[in-house]
């Protein structure tokens, strides 16, 4: 595995350096963000990990660029900032993940080993299953394009499409936080359960409105794809 990292604090350069060698990853360490940015244009990598604050170019502005050129690549951001609005700024612009400063080598070495094997794999059924159609949406898998009433939804993340596609192929099924961490994250007890809140938040504004809502909050428990709309809580 080779993974890119462009982070300008040099102990935390060290600290990954060292913890990717006991896992035998290949880490490439870059701490100008410009320059990161350039280097990751002329290599492949399979995960890159991505400070929010750089010289020369912020995590943001790479983070965007990404994204806007429609690559796929895995993308942690690592920040010291923890509020909800950076949170979400982070992840909507399509960061499969966050983990703020302070944090555990263990547990983002669990976050990087989750992204990969999602991104690389998925269970056989899965696979199979390239159309997923319902009475309002239609989405197509190997494309990763989605149509509410046959118009197109251009403005969803990388995540909001996994999580999407998920509560698909199991209308009416309650899944906890946990449950959708596991199962759409990748990874269980490391995850941040606002993450999974963060993103039904902004999946139910692309997908939804007050008058046809179709993820629903089932209080207590955690939450639903159901196009009837009836009898829950949004």
């Amino acid at each position: 595995m080779k993974i890119l990292v462009i982070e300008d604090n040099e102990s935390v350069c060290s600290m990954l350096e060292m913890f990717f060698a006991k896992e035998g990853i290949t880490g490439e360490f870059v701490m100008n963000g410009l320059d990161g940015y350039n280097r990751y244009l002329s290599g492949k990598w399979d995960v890159l990990i991505l400070d929010w604050m750089l010289p020369g170019m912020d995590g943001v502005a790479i983070c965007r660029k990404i994204r806007s050129a429609k690559d796929t690549i895995p993308i942690i951001m690592l920040t010291a900032k923890d509020s909800e609005s950076d949170q979400v700024l982070g992840l909507e612009l399509g960061a499969d993940d966050y983990v703020t400063k302070p944090f555990s080598p263990l547990a983002l070495m669990a976050r990087i080993k989750a992204v990969t094997r999602r991104y690389q794999s998925g269970s056989a059924e899965q696979k199979e299953q390239h159309m997923l159609e319902t009475k309002y949406l239609r989405i197509n898998k190997d494309t990763r394009e989605v149509f509410l009433d046959d118009k197109p939804i251009t403005n969803l993340t990388p995540k909001e499409f996994d999580l999407l596609s998920y509560f698909v192929q199991s209308p009416r099924q309650v899944f906890s936080r946990d449950q959708l961490l596991e199962r759409v994250w990748g990874y269980q007890f490391y995850g941040d359960e606002r993450t999974v809140d963060v993103h039904i938040k902004r999946l139910r504004n692309k997908i939804g409105s007050p008058a046809r809502p179709m993820l629903h909050t089932v209080w207590g428990v955690g939450y639903k794809f159901d196009e009837s709309g009836a009898g829950y809580e949004n």
